[in-house]
C-alpha cells in the first residue's frame, strides 16, 4: 500500500475518532426499575467462561456510615456479599457471587465518589473508593499535586485499582503501583454480635494488616476510604523512538533504570518496538502536551461494525495476510498521528504537566453517537487478555522464546497489532501480600475473542503457547483484574507471603461473606479453576489435555508447543505444518 492511500486512511481514521460518545452502562441490572433480582457483568460484557452473575439485590450507599450499616445487616443475617465498582473493568469473576446462592448482595460503590480533602502543606488527597483515577487526577491538579505514577486509564476507581494492583510504569522510588502510595485505608469489615456485626479498621502506613487490604482482590470487606500520598505537579519529556526488536531482550532488564517513565509497545511480528524515553523535566521547560490515546478516544459505531466484521471475516477465511495488511495500516495510524497525542509542537520531544499526560480515557464523556471500542452494547472489539509480570532475571529469555515462535511463523502474531501490540511496563517489588514479588516487567497482550465459544481462533496455538510460556515457564504473576482461568492456575504459591494474607483474610472475614467460589480457587482454598469441558481451551478455561478440548471438527487438535513441549495447544491441521528441521534450525541459531 502506498503511502499516500495510507495517509489518506489515517486522515479519515482522525475525522471518525472526532466524535461525541455515549459513556458506559451501568454494569448492574436489576428487575423492574428495583435494586433486586440483579445481574453484574463486566464493561467488556462476558466473563473468561461467559457465565451470567446473579445476586438478589444491589445496594449503592453513598456514606462511609451506610456501608456500616449494610454490612452490619448481611452479616447478621449471614449474607454473602460482593463489592462492584462503577465501571466494572475487571475480567475475572471477582465481582460474581456464587451461582447457586440465592440471597447474595451486590454493594455498588458508584456513590461513594467524593473527594474527602486534599492536604496541600503535606501532599496527601483522602478519597472514597469509589472516586475515578479521572477524578483524582483533575481535583489534585487544581492544588498543584499529583500521583506520581498511575495506570493509563483513566476510567478505573481508586478502591478497584488497588484492590487489583493496578499500576503505571516505573522502577524509580516505590515504584509505579498505586497501591503503594497509600498512607492510611479505611476498610468496613464484618464483626461479631459484641460490635455490632460490622467493623471500621484504620490502617496506617507500617500496619502489617495494611499490606493485606493494599491488593485484596474485595474479599477482606469494603474499603471505604484511601489516603494518598502525593507530589508537586511536575513535568514529563516524553519520546517515541521506533526500533527493531533485534535487542529487545537486552533492553528490557535495563531501559527502565535509565528512564524513570519508560515503557515498550512491541510488535511482534512486524519485528518492531517503539521504545518510550520518558523522563521528568522542570516545570518551565516549555511544553503543553496532552495524552489522548487514539485506543481510549471514542469511536464511531459505524466505524467499530467495519472493523470487527473485517476481523470476523479475516478469522473465518484463515486469512493471515489480510490480518498483516491490516495491522501494517493500523501500526502507521498510530505512529502518525503520534498516538493521540494533541499539542505536541515541532515534534519530539513532547512536553507536558503530569497530570496532562499521566492517563487518558475521553471516550468515557457523555454524548451519544459513539462509544468505549470495547463497549459490548454495540459491535465492536471482542477480546481476550493475557497479562501477566515477569521478574527482569527472566525477561531476555522469555521475549527471546517469543522471537523464536516468530521466525517460525511471521504472521501468526499479526492479530497482536491489531490491539496495539504488547505492551510492557515497568513495576517494583512490592510490600503487599499479594502484590509484585520482584523487580519485573509487565506484559499487557490483547487479542480477538470469537462471539462463539466453540470457535477456534487463527494462530490459536501461538497465543496459547506464549501464555503458558509465561506463567509455567518463566514463573509469571498474573494481573489480578485480567485474564483468562489458566493464569491462575497455580499462581498462589508464586506469593511468599500468602499465608499472611489469608490470616488476615481470616480475621477480618471469618464466615467468608466475601468470598466465592471464585475467590477461593484463586486464592488455592477450593480446587476448579480448570473447567474441563469439550472446548474448553479454546476460551482458557483449561489446558487441553485432549483433542475434545479444541476443536476437532473444525480441525485443532491438542498438541505439543512449538518450542515449550510441555505446552499443551489447540494447533490447527488443516493449515499445514513448519518443516520439523527448519524450526529445529532456527530454534538452535537464535
Amino acid at each position: 500500500m502506498s503511502d499516500t492511500k495510507i495517509i489518506k486512511l489515517s486522515l479519515i481514521f482522525f475525522m471518525i475518532y472526532l466524535v461525541n460518545s455515549s459513556p458506559p452502562e451501568d454494569p448492574i441490572k436489576c428487575s423492574y426499575n428495583t435494586n433486586f433480582n440483579c445481574t453484574i457483568t463486566n464493561t467488556y460484557g462476558a466473563f473468561p467462561d461467559r457465565t451470567i452473575c446473579k445476586a438478589a439485590q444491589a445496594v449503592f450507599p453513598t456514606t462511609e456510615e451506610e456501608v456500616i450499616s449494610i454490612i452490619a445487616n448481611a452479616t447478621r443475617e449471614k449474607r454473602k456479599m460482593k463489592i462492584a465498582t462503577r465501571f466494572s473493568h475487571s475480567i475475572p469473576k471477582l465481582v460474581c457471587l456464587d451461582n447457586g446462592d440465592q440471597d447474595g448482595l451486590l454493594i455498588s460503590t458508584k456513590f461513594l465518589n467524593k473527594i474527602i480533602r486534599i492536604d496541600q502543606e503535606n501532599m496527601m488527597i483522602t478519597v472514597e473508593s469509589g472516586v475515578t483515577l479521572r477524578q483524582l487526577i483533575s481535583e489534585a491538579g487544581k492544588a498543584g499535586l499529583v500521583l506520581p505514577y498511575t495506570p493509563y486509564w483513566w476510567g478505573l476507581t481508586i478502591g478497584g485499582l488497588i484492590g487489583t494492583g493496578a499500576h503505571g510504569s516505573s522502577l524509580w522510588g516505590l515504584g509505579s503501583s498505586v497501591h503503594d502510595y497509600i498512607v492510611q485505608l479505611r476498610i468496613v469489615t464484618p464483626a461479631d454480635a459484641a460490635n455490632n456485626y460490622a467493623k471500621v479498621r484504620i490502617l496506617e502506613n507500617g500496619s502489617p494488616d495494611l499490606n493485606a487490604v493494599r491488593v485484596s482482590l474485595g474479599v477482606l470487606g469494603v474499603v471505604s476510604q484511601v489516603t494518598l500520598k502525593l507530589e508537586r505537579v511536575f513535568k514529563r519529556s516524553i519520546t517515541f523512538s521506533e526500533r527493531d526488536d533485534s535487542n529487545l531482550g537486552e533492553d528490557a532488564a535495563t531501559f527502565g533504570r535509565q528512564h524513570e517513565f519508560a515503557d515498550f509497545t512491541w510488535y511482534p511480528s512486524q519485528r518492531k518496538v517503539i521504545y518510550r524515553i520518558d523522563d521528568r523535566v522542570s516545570t518551565d521547560t516549555p511544553g503543553n502536551a496532552l495524552n489522548d490515546f487514539l485506543g481510549f478516544r471514542p469511536t464511531g459505531q459505524n466505524l467499530l461494525a467495519i472493523v470487527r466484521t473485517l476481523e470476523e471475516i479475516q478469522e473465518s477465511t484463515n486469512d493471515a495476510g489480510g490480518k498483516c495488511a491490516s495491522a501494517i495500516i493500523n501500526t502507521f495510524i498510530l505512529k502518525y498521528l503520534s498516538y493521540g497525542w494533541r499539542n505536541i509542537g515541532t515534534g519530539y520531544p513532547m512536553v507536558g504537566f503530569q497530570n496532562q499526560v499521566q492517563a487518558s480515557g475521553t471516550c468515557l464523556d457523555s454524548l451519544e453517537d459513539a462509544s468505549c471500542p470495547w463497549d459490548h452494547r454495540v459491535k465492536g472489539l471482542f477480546f481476550h487478555q493475557t497479562t501477566f509480570t515477569i521478574s527482569l532475571s527472566k525477561v531476555k529469555g522469555f521475549i527471546e522464546d517469543v522471537q523464536r515462535l516468530v521466525a517460525l511463523e511471521p504472521k501468526a502474531l499479526c492479530v497482536l497489532d491489531l490491539y496495539n501490540g504488547i505492551l510492557m511496563r515497568y513495576v517494583t517489588t512490592s510490600n503487599a501480600y499479594l502484590g509484585k514479588q520482584e523487580d519485573s516487567l509487565d506484559f499487557d497482550i490483547t487479542y480477538y475473542r470469537s462471539k462463539d465459544p466453540m470457535s477456534p481462533r487463527l494462530f490459536e496455538d501461538f497465543l496459547e503457547e506464549i501464555e503458558q510460556l509465561a506463567f509455567f515457564k518463566y514463573g509469571a504473576l498474573p494481573h489480578w483484574g485480567k485474564n483468562r482461568n489458566v493464569a491462575f492456575i497455580g499462581a498462589i504459591n508464586k506469593y511468599k507471603n500468602v499465608d499472611k494474607f489469608l490470616q488476615v483474610k481470616q480475621s477480618y472475614d471469618q464466615l467468608g461473606l466475601f468470598s466465592s467460589e471464585w475467590t477461593d480457587q484463586v486464592l488455592g482454598l477450593k480446587d476448579g479453576l480448570s473447567i474441563v469441558k469439550e472446548g474448553c481451551a479454546l476460551e482458557g478455561l483449561c489446558i487441553c489435555s485432549k483433542d475434545i478440548h479444541c476443536a476437532p471438527n473444525k480441525g485443532y487438535f491438542c498438541r505439543p508447543g512449538r518450542i515449550y513441549k510441555d505446552a499443551r495447544v489447540c494447533t490447527n491441521s488443516l493449515l499445514g505444518t513448519i518443516d520439523i528441521q527448519t524450526r529445529k534450525t532456527i530454534s538452535t541459531s537464535m
